[in-house]
């Protein structure tokens, strides 16, 4: 396809956002590539520490800045919004996962994390749609990007009109909340932008008010060493004492303050059956995972976002959650039969805990 009239390319923006829709994706905008304020942002907050142990954020600043570096000749970013909330969620799906935070011994892992891993998912439909692009314009496929590379992805899709940025820092939408993934294509054809939505956060304060570690410290700025999606997940070594209480039984993500968020009362279940609930993670209980074998871990979870942080640190947080849960004997034996384990990461935390209930 040779460049021609401005309507050529509305007109193919048009059949780029149907085949996205055929493909599951909730959403599909685009934007230019001028990212320079939020990267300012970016960096100001890398200054102040607040990334932890995620260096790569720091190594990689400069080019989440100028994502055109990452594919010479682009000018335009193509992004897209994929829902995840699995398609057997009843409509009190918020009162049964606020629950679930209070019933002693219950395993309580982030939603996203409960079917597959959403980074194939998301690039393997990225894929599709930029091979039927390519096939419309005669070039060749262009690149798939989730959580892949160095992009400021909400900034990206908040240019593309597909949100806007909320104060729990994550990109919010009136039709689906917060809960879905985003991807991206970087391209060199000049589809027309999408105008930024205009925010609806209004004086709401509801996901600071609820976070368990205060890892949001005022709206729009978060401290990552202080979230529990951050310790359970990114965090390498011990988690800071004066945090464990905190993080209740939560063992994998933490989705509090969008439970908390009240556009997530549209939050729109999954089009894809990818991310179904898997091995029961949506009712499991602390023993019963703190019991699995390395090898367990590994079979049981394979093709899971889970499997990233190792059996180590799965036991880690695990061992945190049986600390805070009531001291029954069946805790306590499942703690001491971790008393000896290999890692000392593991030990100090099953010390933590037993001391928590009463054992030396």
């Amino acid at each position: 396809m040779a460049p021609s009239a401005p309507s050529i390319w509305a007109d193919l923006a048009d059949r780029i956002r149907a085949w996205g829709a055929e493909l599951g994706f909730g959403a599909v905008g685009f934007a230019d590539l001028d990212v320079a304020q939020a990267a300012e942002r970016l960096n100001a907050w890398l200054a102040q520490g607040r990334h932890g142990d995620m260096g790569y954020l720091k190594r990689h600043a400069a080019l989440r800045g100028a994502p055109a570096q990452l594919q010479p000749g682009a000018l335009r970013v193509i992004s897209v919004r994929l829902d995840y909330r699995p398609r057997a969620d009843d409509d009190d799906w918020v009162a049964r996962e606020q629950a679930r935070l209070e019933q002693p011994g219950a395993a309580v892992v982030s939603i996203y994390a409960r079917g597959r891993d959403y980074h194939k998912v998301l690039r393997g439909r990225l894929r599709a749609l930029a091979r039927r692009i390519s096939g419309a314009v005669q070039r060749p496929p262009y690149r798939a990007y989730c959580d892949s590379a160095p992009l400021l992805e909400v900034e990206l899709a908040r240019k593309a009109g597909i949100g806007w940025r909320g104060k729990h820092t994550l990109l919010l939408t009136r039709e689906a909340g917060s809960m879905f993934f985003l991807g991206e294509l970087l391209t060199d054809l000049p589809l027309p932008p999408d105008s930024p939505r205009s925010e609806h956060c209004g004086s709401c304060t509801s996901c600071i008010t609820i976070c368990p570690t205060r890892a949001i410290t005022a709206p729009y700025q978060l401290d990552a060493r202080r979230c529990i999606s951050y310790l359970t997940i990114e965090h390498l070594g011990a988690i800071p004492e004066e945090l464990r209480p905190l993080m209740g039984n939560r063992i994998y993500g933490c989705d509090d303050c969008q439970l908390a968020c009240p556009w997530n009362r549209y939050a729109r279940r999954a089009g894809v059956p990818d991310f179904d609930v898997r091995n029961g993670l949506d009712g499991a209980g602390l023993i019963a995972l703190f019991a699995w074998t390395a090898e367990q871990f590994a079979q049981r979870l394979e093709g899971s976002p889970i499997l990233r942080i190792g059996h180590e640190r799965w036991l880690r947080n695990i061992a945190v959650a049986l600390g805070n849960a009531p001291a029954t004997p069946e805790v306590v034996s499942a703690l001491q039969n971790r008393w000896d384990h290999p890692s000392a990461l593991v030990r100090e935390h099953v010390g933590w805990a037993l001391r928590r209930h009463g054992q030396s």
